[in-house]
């Protein structure tokens, strides 16, 4: 049976939509797979390395993909074939084009902000702070479905419709140790001076190749032991508080954000995450997609990527998709925005 989305846009309609996929690299389920790595936390708490949370019971979770990270994989698909119709495709001429669908933090990145779009931008995210999303999806609409934080300009936060984590449960952490060997002993053949008792001119000579180099103790992957996770929450009850100028924009607007969130959701991407981390899904275990509502009831969910996406065509069209454009990096503004002038600017403006 077909479900119809549009349900998903009444009040009466679910809190929000779940997707489990079960994983595993592709040498598979004890293959060695390599989290992401953090640098240490200033207090030192946090030394480094794989993010993994051991428990007293002996178990640990390690993730191996943040939620960040997940949105910036997913975002850039909008670039891409039938998906780029869906929304404007807007680059910034800062040299080379870049795409805002590129940008780290999307409406709100500096690379953005500091371009043709500013004052534009400035009005749709005040307008967003109210609610009314209608302008920053005519420019920016994936910010309304990934979240966005324009935390160097208005303060508008707004909030991520699609959160997605991969992690790793009950790993082994494995280490790696390697050993550089150059090409020819240039010390000993004569080819270069003897670096000894210069700890400097050794660390040049180890950085450009030309001695042994030993390298111990490197993390090398883990070894997930209790199955990999991804766990994606798309946020229905979120999506309904966004509003434009009437109710007929209205919901034309929640419709539009709806099918760029559910086809984004209903993505099967490529598992290849970094060197090392391969991921597929594990064909015993596959998918789980539900439908949650606010009475804890969960229904099994039968939308295909196929349908998300022919949704997302037909609101596209009603609602109108903003006009695709290139615009230039300011210079003038970027050196107004490092001296605060710009700011400045803004709350005299704002104050008169």
């Amino acid at each position: 049976m077909t479900t119809d989305m549009n349900l998903w846009l009444q009040d009466s309609g679910p809190a929000a939509l779940t997707l489990r996929e079960h994983l595993m690299p592709v040498e598979g389920p004890d293959g060695v797979l390599f989290p992401a790595t953090f640098a240490a936390s200033e207090d030192k708490t946090f030394k480094g390395g794989y993010n993994i949370d051991a428990f007293t019971d002996g178990t640990n979770i390690c993730l191996v993909d943040s939620v960040g990270s997940q949105a910036n994989r997913i975002e850039p698909i909008f670039m891409t074939g039938e998906y780029a119709a869906l929304v404007p495709q807007v680059t910034i001429d800062a040299g080379r084009k870049i795409n805002l669908l590129e940008a780290g933090h999307r409406a709100g990145d500096a690379i953005v902000r500091c371009s043709g779009l500013q004052e534009e931008l400035q009005l749709a995210f005040k307008a967003a702070a109210k609610g009314n999303c209608e302008p920053l999806a005519k420019i920016a609409p994936t910010s309304c479905v990934f979240g966005a934080w324009d935390s160097r300009d208005t303060q508008t936060k707004l909030p991520r419709l699609i959160a997605s984590t991969i992690r790793a449960y009950n790993v082994k952490e494995l280490r790696r140790s390697a050993q550089y060997v150059p090409a020819t002993e240039y010390v000993s053949d004569g080819l270069l001076d003897d670096p000894a008792g210069n700890k400097s001119v050794q660390e040049e000579y180890a950085k450009r190749g030309f001695i042994h180099v030993p390298a111990s103790g490197a993390p090398g992957g883990v070894i997930a032991t209790g199955g990999i996770r991804r766990d994606a929450t798309l946020h229905l009850a979120a999506l309904r508080t966004i509003f434009a100028e009437d109710e007929t924009r209205t919901l034309a607007l929640r419709k539009y954000i709806l099918g760029l969130a559910v086809t984004a959701f209903t993505y099967l991407g490529s598992g290849y995450l970094r060197q090392g981390c391969n991921l597929v899904l594990d064909a015993d275990k596959g998918r789980e997609f539900k439908a949650v509502y606010p009475d804890g009831r969960r229904e099994a969910v039968a939308v295909t990527h196929a349908e998300a996406l022919a949704f997302a065509k037909a609101a596209a069209t009603a609602f109108g998709v903003g006009p695709s454009r290139d615009v230039p990096f300011d210079k003038e503004r970027a050196k107004a925005d490092l001296s605060g002038d710009g700011t400045k600017k803004k709350a005299k403006a704002a104050k008169k």
